[in-house]
């Protein structure tokens, strides 16, 4: 992104156009069908306009999943991290207390960016931005908690960040009662196993 651009209004209503252009054209095509010329159209600018504010497609795509997870935050400002949720002892009931979960499951029934996270080819790239986000909260938290190294704690991050992406995936990022439920399992599951390590490395 441009980084000597000026926060002017037009600046941030042309800004909002892009970012709203892009989540409309995802909501007909995959990311890797959307080319900065049918943005363009969509958001009524020109493509000098567009490079006024962004070097590439790339960056609006960063700029929005940003939002997204900063969205999902915004709604509590009690929001918890990744690791609250292994804490099944805080969550007898998610439906009731949805903050305790992590960034892309909270944002799960949003229907700005849904069709967002449900694009087969951006999988990968989703869960790097939300590790990359998530991170350097979460790595110091489960290596207090379980005693592992630095090495152990990023791999098992990942393993809970991959699983549970692909499990929300497979229910279709919809919050059903199958959704509630794995929630609990899920943590139940995670919260005994962080027990049972934290055990062995005393």
């Amino acid at each position: 992104m441009k980084g000597d651009r000026k926060r002017d209004r037009r600046t941030r209503y042309t800004i909002k156009a892009i970012k709203d252009a892009f989540l409309s054209l995802e909501k007909e095509m995959a990311y890797d069908e959307i080319s900065v010329k049918k943005l363009c159209e969509r958001a009524e600018i020109s493509r000098a306009t567009f490079y006024l504010h962004y070097d590439e497609l790339g960056e609006v795509l960063d700029e929005v999943l940003d939002d997204a997870l900063l969205f999902s935050e915004e709604s509590n400002e009690n929001t918890l991290d990744l690791i609250d949720v292994i804490q099944s002892d805080k969550i007898p009931d998610v439906r009731e207390n949805e903050a305790v979960l992590p960034a892309c499951q909270r944002i799960a029934d949003s229907h700005k960016y849904h069709d967002l996270f449900i694009d087969a080819s951006l999988g990968e790239y989703i869960i790097m931005r939300i590790s990359n986000h998530e991170h350097d909260r979460v790595i110091p938290d489960l290596m207090g908690r379980t005693g592992l190294s630095e090495e152990y704690a990023e791999l098992l991050f990942r393993f809970m960040l991959h699983g549970s992406f692909y499990v929300n995936k497979l229910l279709k990022w919809e919050k059903n009662d199958t959704w509630y439920d794995f929630q609990k399992l899920l943590s139940a599951f995670l919260d005994a196993g962080i027990n049972e390590v934290s055990k062995k490395r005393e």
